[in-house]
């Protein structure tokens, strides 16, 4: 009984380990060109998050706002999306 547990606990241990990978550092916004549109953001990404910044933004008061091409979507000609996926 004992050596089933045993073999129970350290089956569970391999799985929880065979799942985890060592942290790699990858390149921040891959998909754009090196430039000065992308220098700008990733200063200002760094001055709000680094806690020794004059500029440090506490996490519970950040806030991003994504659209889908640089528009937002109250100025679409047509209804907003999310009206379309309630209603239509």
């Amino acid at each position: 009984m004992q050596k089933k547990i045993f073999i129970t606990l350290l089956l569970g241990i391999v799985l929880l380990f065979a799942g985890c990978t060592p942290e790699t550092k990858t390149e921040p916004l891959p998909s754009w060109h090196e430039g000065e549109a992308k220098q700008s953001i990733m200063d200002f990404v760094d001055q709000v998050t680094r806690r020794s910044s004059p500029d440090f933004v506490p996490a519970a008061e950040r806030v991003a706002v994504f659209d889908n091409d640089g528009t937002l979507w109250s100025e679409q000609l047509r209804r907003v999306p999310i009206v379309e996926a309630h209603c239509g």
